[in-house]
């Protein structure tokens, strides 16, 4: 997802039921009935997504239907479930490593960070060499945070990627967004 894209969807969680109604009819063409909060920005924060990236492809679509078809219809859970560790389990498990390249304290590229700093909520997201912010490309989260603050911060502490819940002048911890999600 874009940063024009996820502030987009990142301003439905602010908006009312009515807001979200006219924003549906904005972006579907037609009316709503529904009064449900969450569904309404979730069907939208979709449309938009679909929108910006682009919708199904009509393979997508029919193997979709040709899945839905030919699932079985659960109604309740199985009486007993696979224990972890089964060797069923273990079977359907891949196991592997990540290529040691990679500096073990950053996520995976394509997540975006997000962070608030004085009323601003700044979004970087991590490539696989580098980071991307404001349509510029970067080498470190350091740089980031000095373009940011104006100060020399160390990247990891100002992204909130240290581990730790709350830092010591009181700000919270960074947001991580999955853009695959």
């Amino acid at each position: 997802m874009n940063v024009e894209t996820y502030k987009e969807v990142q301003e439905l969680g602010r908006m009312t039921v009515g807001e979200l109604q006219e924003k549906y009819l904005d972006v579907y063409g037609e009316e709503t009935r529904s009064y449900h909060k969450e569904f309404l920005r979730k069907r939208i924060a979709w449309r938009l997504q679909s929108l910006a990236e682009g919708d199904l492809s009509q393979r997508a679509r029919r193997r979709a239907e040709e899945l839905a078809n030919d699932a079985d219809l659960r109604i309740r859970t199985p009486r007993d479930p696979y224990k972890y560790g089964s060797a069923e389990m273990r079977s359907r498990t891949i196991g592997g490593r990540l290529s040691h390249s990679r500096d073990s304290c950053l996520p995976l590229p394509g997540t975006l960070l997000v962070r608030e700093f004085n009323d601003k909520t700044v979004v970087v997201k991590v490539l696989d060499e580098g980071f991307e912010y404001e349509d510029r490309r970067y080498k470190s989260l350091s740089a980031i945070a000095r373009e940011v603050t104006g100060n020399k911060w160390n990247g990891f502490l100002f992204f909130g990627l240290t581990g730790n819940k709350v830092r010591s002048n009181g700000n919270h911890e960074t947001e991580r967004r999955d853009e695959r999600e």
